[in-house]
């Protein structure tokens, strides 16, 4: 295995064309497709499933892709430490839940390392996607939280998938409401006066168990529920139909609005929010960078 032959097939799954690859990389095609073959050879894996309209990765390639962007990364670093020049494009991916500080680190990274040229993702999606995209390497980090319900039963998946969950922060449960609803004045809110409004909740497709739930309420049996897909949906509803929805009380004004506010929910319970990496993985400059804005957004010492 060379650093060659990761280029290639890195540039080969980003194209998801081996021609196009090849004319990206200007080398014939033949040239680029005996490369893959001996890496496929090598690791024992077949990377690509190969169709009339060109490539894309097995579930095997989107781990090789994963372990080979980690390789180019650390070369481009010790490239930069001694010749002072990059050859890498910058490459950073999270999987998280919906929450602002996970954006607001993401644009710190952004602001650190930026480049002419750069390829970063915030994947704002569902909680076992989360776990899915750590665990193939669509993401180096994913945000999560673990509390008395769920805690079992992620935590399984977790160890499943080789990953490891590292806690961030501790939170008690709060109700995001708009400052205009009813129950606004009220220094606690109780599940007993939600009763008569709306929950919102981000939808978990086929996974859609309290299990998974960014939410939560979601073991309690409340009358009014809606499924959402996206945070700008949700907060509209939540302001039209004075809404509401449970989550951790962090709340940024400049992504959720000035009309949204949060409300300690009587409970005991805790959310623990962390992040979920491969087990024994070494964080690039990226993730490393990401981990310490995420402190700072939490106000972690």
């Amino acid at each position: 295995m060379t650093l060659q032959q990761l280029k290639y097939f890195t540039a080969v799954a980003e194209c998801g064309n081996i021609t196009e690859a090849a004319e990206k990389l200007f080398i014939a095609q033949p040239s680029l497709t005996s490369a893959i073959h001996s890496l496929e050879n090598e690791m024992g894996v077949t990377a690509f499933i190969r169709s009339n309209k060109g490539v894309e990765l097995t579930r095997d390639g989107e781990v090789l892709l994963s372990y080979a962007r980690q390789l180019l990364e650390q070369a481009d670093v010790m490239t930069e430490h001694f010749r002072g020049e990059h050859s890498q494009k910058p490459r950073f991916s999270v999987s998280c839940q919906h929450y602002s500080f996970a954006v607001n680190a993401f644009v710190d990274v952004i602001r650190k390392y930026n480049a002419d040229t750069y390829s970063f993702t915030l994947r704002e999606t569902q909680t076992y996607e989360i776990i899915d995209d750590v665990s193939v390497g669509r993401s180096e980090i994913g945000i999560l939280y673990l509390s008395e319900h769920n805690g079992s039963v992620l935590s399984k998946l977790i160890r499943k998938n080789d990953l490891t969950f590292q806690q961030l922060y501790c939170a008690r449960p709060h109700v995001f409401i708009s400052c205009e609803h009813p129950l606004a004045a009220k220094n606690t809110i109780t599940t007993a006066d939600l009763e008569p409004y709306p929950y919102l909740v981000f939808e978990q497709g086929k996974h859609n168990s309290f299990y998974f739930s960014e939410e939560f309420l979601s073991a309690l049996e409340l009358p009014k529920n809606i499924m959402v897909r996206d945070r700008a949906t949700l907060f509209n509803l939540l302001i039209g139909l004075n809404g509401f929805t449970v989550c951790s009380g962090i709340i940024d004004s400049g992504l959720n609005g000035e009309n949204i506010i949060a409300r300690p929910l009587d409970s005991d319970c805790e959310m623990r929010i962390g992040i979920v990496t491969k087990k024994n993985a070494v964080l690039s400059r990226y993730g490393k960078c990401y981990l310490e804005q995420l402190k700072v957004h939490l106000s972690i010492d």
